[in-house]
């Protein structure tokens, strides 16, 4: 057993280090300065990157390129035969991302296995033919906007719970949410299947605890108490067991409807009601930031960029708007507010 590897006075040490540090930080507090526990992630976690954190306090695996063998996990997959959805939003200027994303997504996401993506817009007479591979499929969900909505990503959670209860429940075993204004750069394969998937904010992935961009005021259902928090999570790229996710959303909406009733606001929307959810149901798998890149950040050298904005010259100026709207503490959430809409789906096709 892990414990075994740990003397008493080195549990002491531990406890004493927990006290003023976030989740990622003991973590390196052991990996660092703790031999045995060292010795103990090598000989039992299948990785070849000794540069980054491998492992959280509740022992979840955190996916770095060069951890794992996809040869061996699609070997396992293929033979549950598992399908995997995926749900992607395109409303107003924000179709001229779909091409871009399908083709990558079609290309590299879970290559080789079943994938249904399901993409809502607000425009579905303007999507034109997706030459899908032969595996997978797409349904093309219309949805209409409504001119009082503030905040899209709310409409996201109701919709994607309501979705899984009268829809992908039967089509799929996992389902992960994935914004549409993405690339994908490389294989995104079954090394993020799992029960509960959260991918740590490329944003806040080195920032102390009390740097990360958490919902802190007491009377919003998203509150994270202070001195708790483990990793930033980002909305933008998350999933899991049909099940799990339907209970992620559909919490994390029906905190956004208290805040409503209560007047209030959380700091980042969904995101941070995500993030209360997670704190108290900690995710089995991490995803590291690499998986969901922002190019707008310089790129460490341990970062292998899997999926990014996208950086097409003609999309400069929605590309920043899109990267800062992302930024927690940043200057756009009076633009995003401004653009969003009411997302009410209406009925869906297949292409």
């Amino acid at each position: 057993m892990l414990v075994s590897w740990i003397s008493h006075t080195q549990m002491s040490a531990l406890r004493i280090l927990e006290v003023d540090i976030c989740a990622e930080e003991i973590c390196v507090c052991l990996y660092e300065f703790y031999g045995p526990f060292k010795d103990y992630l090598h000989s039992h976690i299948p990785c070849r990157r000794r540069d980054v954190l491998v492992l959280t306090p509740w022992l979840a695996p955190i996916v770095w390129e060069g951890t794992f063998n996809r040869d061996i996990l699609n070997a396992q997959y293929m033979q549950k035969k598992l399908v995997t959805g995926v749900v992607t939003f395109a409303v107003k200027k924000y179709v001229q991302f779909i091409e871009g994303f399908m083709s990558s997504a079609n290309k590299y996401f879970l290559a080789g296995h079943q994938v249904i993506f399901y993409l809502f817009t607000d425009n579905p007479e303007q999507i034109s033919h997706i030459q899908m591979a032969p595996e997978n499929r797409l349904f093309v969900i219309p949805v209409q906007n409504h001119s009082q909505w503030q905040d899209i990503s709310m409409s996201r959670m109701d919709i994607i719970s309501r979705y899984i209860r009268s829809q992908f429940q039967y089509e799929v075993n996992y389902l992960y949410s994935i914004d549409i204004d993405v690339q994908l750069f490389e294989h995104i394969g079954v090394e993020i299947i799992d029960a509960l998937v959260a991918t740590i904010s490329s944003w806040q992935y080195n920032a102390r605890r009390e740097s990360k961009s958490y919902e802190t005021r007491p009377e919003s259902q998203a509150a994270i108490p202070e001195g708790e928090g483990d990793f930033y999570y980002t909305a933008s790229f998350y999933g899991g067991s049909v099940a799990e996710v339907y209970k992620l959303t559909t919490a994390c909406f029906k905190g956004v409807m208290k805040d409503r009733e209560n007047g209030i606001e959380a700091r980042w929307h969904d995101e941070s009601h995500l993030n209360k959810y997670l704190l108290y149901h900690k995710p089995t798998r991490l995803l590291s930031p690499e998986y969901y890149w922002d190019e707008e950040l310089r790129r460490p050298p341990m970062i292998s960029m899997l999926i990014s904005l996208f950086t097409h010259p003609c999309f400069v100026v929605m590309i920043r708007l899109s990267s800062v709207l992302r930024t927690p503490g940043s200057l756009g959430s009076t633009m995003w507010d401004m653009s969003c809409h009411v997302l009410l789906p209406l009925d869906f096709t297949v292409i």
